[in-house]
C-alpha cells in the first residue's frame, strides 16, 4: 500500500469525532493493493474562517491571517505559535483537529496556521525532507517560505524573541523538525506530533539548541514507533531514534527522568496512557523531551486535555 497516501484517510475519521457528519462519499483508493474503501464524511466539523476583522494578510502568495487573541498589547513582546498541518490537509481542518485557537485566547499567544502548496495529486504537502512529503519532486522551498512568513509577521506585530514555536502534525512534524535544523536563529522550539527527523542526522545543523517535544503513538502504523522505516523508498528513523538525536544536538544528558505523571491525551485509550522521558543539563536552556502514547494511532482521538497540555508545555516554566 502506498504509504503516502494515507495521510487525509487517517486525519478524517478523528476529524468526525470532533462534529456532527451530515453525509458521506465513497472513494476507492486506487493505488492500494488490495483496493481500499474510505468513507470520507462530507461536512467533518465547522472548520475555523481564516479570516478576522482588522487581520492582516501575511505569507505573500500563500497569504494566511494571523490570530491575534484580544489580550495582545502591542507594547508587549508576545509570542508567536505557527501550526503545520498534515499531508493532504490543510491550516483549517488541522485546526480544526487540534483545536489551538482557544489555547491562544487564554495564553495570549499570537497564532497563525499557513498552507502548504498543492501537489499533482491535489494534495496540500510540505517539502521537508527527502522522506516526506514532496512526492511529486516539486522542489518547493518551504523552509525558505515559513522563514519569510515568521520574519513577516515579526515586522507586523511584537513577537517575543526565541519564543516563535512551530507545532507540526504528520507530514508538518516532519516540516517542524526541517524548520529547527535550518532556522533556530528564529525560533524557540518545535512540537513534532507523529513526526521524525531526517535520517541521517548530519542534514541536521541547528545554529543553536531548541527545546524539542515529539509526541507518538505506539501503534502508529504510518510512521512506526520503534522501527522507523521508509515513505517512498526513502528512510525515516525510529521514534527513540528521533528524540536521541536532538538529545545530541542539545547536548542534553542521556538519561531520561521518567517520574512525570503520565497524561490523558488519547480519548479512545483508557488513560492516563502518556509516558514522558524528559532528558535534562541540555545546553543554552533548551531540553528533549518524549510523550509515548501508549496504544495511541498516527491520528489519534485527542482528549480535550491535549491541546491545553501542549502549549504549557511550551509556554509555562
Amino acid at each position: 500500500m502506498s504509504f503516502s497516501r494515507l495521510f487525509v484517510p487517517l486525519l478524517l475519521p478523528a476529524l468526525a469525532a470532533c462534529g456532527p457528519v451530515a453525509g458521506a462519499i465513497s472513494v476507492e483508493a486506487t493505488d492500494a493493493d488490495p483496493p481500499m474503501k474510505l468513507v470520507l464524511p462530507t461536512h467533518l466539523v465547522a472548520l475555523p474562517t481564516s479570516f478576522e476583522s482588522g487581520a492582516i494578510p501575511v505569507g505573500g502568495d500563500r497569504p494566511v491571517f494571523v490570530h491575534v487573541p484580544l489580550s495582545y498589547d502591542p507594547t508587549k513582546p508576545a509570542p508567536l505559535v505557527i501550526m503545520l498541518h498534515g499531508y493532504g490537509a490543510s491550516g483549517a481542518i488541522e485546526e480544526a483537529y487540534l483545536r489551538l485557537t482557544p489555547q491562544s485566547d487564554e495564553y495570549g499567544f499570537l497564532y497563525v496556521y499557513p498552507d502548504g502548496t498543492i501537489d499533482q495529486a491535489g494534495n496540500r504537502f510540505w517539502n521537508a525532507t527527502t522522506t516526506c512529503c514532496d512526492f511529486y519532486d516539486t522542489g518547493v522551498d518551504d523552509s525558505a517560505y515559513l522563514k519569510s512568513l515568521i520574519v513577516e509577521i515579526e515586522a507586523h506585530y511584537n513577537v517575543a524573541p526565541r519564543q516563535v514555536y512551530v507545532v507540526g502534525h504528520s507530514n508538518g512534524a516532519f516540516m517542524a523538525y526541517r524548520m529547527a535544523c535550518d532556522h533556530a536563529d528564529l525560533i524557540g522550539g518545535v512540537v513534532s506530533f507523529a513526526g521524525a527527523m531526517w535520517d541521517d542526522v548530519d542534514y541536521c545543523s541547528p545554529s543553536q539548541p531548541l527545546r524539542i517535544l515529539e509526541i507518538h503513538g505506539t501503534d502508529d502504523p504510518l510512521l512506526p514507533y520503534y522501527a522507523g522505516g521508509f515513505l517512498r523508498d526513502e528512510a525515516f528513523p525510529s521514534t527513540p531514534t528521533t528524540i536521541l538525536d536532538w538529545v545530541g544536538l542539545n547536548g542534553c544528558t542521556e538519561v531520561a527522568d521518567t517520574r512525570a505523571a503520565p497524561l490523558d491525551l488519547d480519548s479512545s485509550i483508557p488513560g492516563p496512557e502518556t509516558t514522558i522521558a524528559r532528558y535534562g543539563t541540555c545546553a543554552g536552556g533548551s531540553d528533549a523531551e518524549l510523550w509515548t502514547m501508549h496504544g495511541g494511532d498516527h491520528v489519534p482521538v485527542l482528549t480535550d486535555n491535549f491541546p491545553s497540555d501542549v502549549v504549557r508545555h511550551l509556554l509555562v516554566p
